[in-house]
């Protein structure tokens, strides 16, 4: 099958997956799976209730992100590490899996460089921003991961990564969760969200791709949401990185990781 020594799969679900039906579904791939997490409505939320004000930025190519400045930076943190967390972790022992929760900080796990300046549209003007903690992976050390699997515990991942200067830096998830199934040289990654899979149209859920080519470079196909092609782009990264089979599945189905393990949802490629 694949190339990962013990045949171990990376699973990442979103904040719109419920957590109980996946971490309950993970109860037979104990020792073989690692769990990474986001969690933006729990970040927003909490930003709500500390007042600090919850704001994107906008690319001059109209992406969009999440700006975060140090005060968000810091609800980030601990919306991810103590409140979506400590969930998944509660309902991953309900199910009887032994489990560890980690951030990238810990161990140096996930590495990645922050964007000092980067530009950004307001009010119809091109501006600089220079106090964004956002950045790109630039590598993972999966040593703590090796141990904690190959001790039969499911680690729980999540953003923020450490930075070159020793500071927390905001990550994509999804990435996280590419880049982590290649260092660990998985078998499977599947990307958990709330839909079917990879739609033509998105908003048809009749519309599913049963496979999705992707281009070894250059822009992604069917990128309608901005979470969905954040997806798509993760595995592209997953399968360049040698991850022998990349799948978008639907978290919202019952054993959601069993049936993508068995083909549900979209299939991808690189063509």
């Amino acid at each position: 099958m694949g190339t990962g020594p013990r045949g171990i799969v990376v699973v990442k679900c979103g904040g719109q997956v419920p957590a109980e039906t996946v971490c309950a579904d993970l109860a037979g791939l104990a020792g073989r799976a690692v769990l990474v997490h986001g969690g933006a409505a729990d970040v927003d939320r909490l930003a709500g209730d500390l007042g600090v004000p919850a704001r994107t930025l906008v690319s001059p190519s109209g992406v969009t992100s999440r700006y975060t400045d140090p005060a968000m930076l810091e609800v980030l943190t601990l919306a991810l590490a103590g409140r979506v967390k400590p969930r998944l972790l509660r309902a991953l022992a309900a199910g009887g899996v032994p489990a560890v929760g980690l951030t990238g900080l810990d161990g140096g796990l996930l590495r990645a460089r922050r964007k000092p300046a980067q530009r950004t549209v307001r009010d119809g003007r091109t501006v600089i921003v220079r106090d964004d903690h956002s950045g790109r992976l630039t590598g993972v050390r999966p040593r703590v991961l090796n141990v904690l699997v190959g001790a039969g515990f499911v680690p729980v991942v999540s953003p923020p990564a450490l930075g070159e200067d020793g500071a927390p830096v905001n990550v994509d998830a999804d990435r996280v969760a590419a880049a982590v199934a290649g260092a660990l040289r998985a078998e499977r990654l599947v990307l958990l969200t709330a839909a079917p899979g990879v739609l033509l149209d998105p908003s048809d859920e009749g519309s599913l791709l049963d496979r999705c080519p992707l281009p070894r470079e250059g822009p992604v196909p069917h990128a309608a949401s901005g979470g969905m092609h954040r997806k798509l782009i993760a595995s592209r990264e997953a399968l360049l990185a040698g991850v022998p089979r990349v799948s978008i599945g639907d978290g919202r189905i019952p054993r959601p990781v069993t049936a993508a393990l068995a083909g549900a949802g979209t299939t991808l490629e690189i063509t």
